[in-house]
């Protein structure tokens, strides 16, 4: 074989290359894309059930103010309230507040719930819970939500 055959044989080979490589990078982004689907659909389901569980609290506390969050940090929701201690010339504020949210899509392909609990100035209540989202059992996130903000309400009706 002489050297033009060789040379036209490599370049065909080269264009082969070229050609798996950008259907593979093809095939990549339509995967990322079913990846940020399935997370989408994940966090719309278990943000209802935040909506739903904190407004509960929101009914049965009186003074706290709900709030929806959709920001960098995800999408979910907070309750909060401000508290006044008055006694002989002395006055206290109090702030508390109970977040809850599901954290934006991420290259590990993982659904993370994070909480963060303020009660009476002190924050005491901090958790997170992460599952893979080809394994995200959403009846167990339901079951955590709802936890979650039970244990918040017992620790704030406890601090008085």
């Amino acid at each position: 074989m002489d050297f033009r055959s060789r040379l036209q044989k490599a370049a065909e080979r080269g264009q082969r290359t070229r050609d798996e490589k950008l259907r593979q990078e093809q095939a990549k982004a339509l995967s990322e894309e079913e990846w940020k689907r399935l997370h989408s659909n994940h966090r719309l389901a278990l943000t209802e059930h935040i909506e739903v569980c904190l407004k509960q609290l929101a009914d049965n506390i009186p003074g706290f103010r709900f709030e929806t969050i959709v920001d960098e940090t995800g999408w979910g929701t907070a309750v909060s309230r401000d508290d006044i201690k008055l006694a002989k010339k002395h006055r206290e504020n109090y702030f508390s507040r109970l977040k809850l949210v599901i954290s934006p899509f991420n290259k590990y392909h993982v659904l993370e719930l994070i909480a963060k609990g303020t009660v009476r100035n002190r924050e005491s209540f901090s958790r997170k819970n992460f599952q893979r989202l080809n394994e995200v059992d959403e009846e167990s996130f339901h079951k955590l939500i709802e936890l979650w903000v039970l244990d918040y309400a017992e620790m704030f009706a406890a601090a008085g």
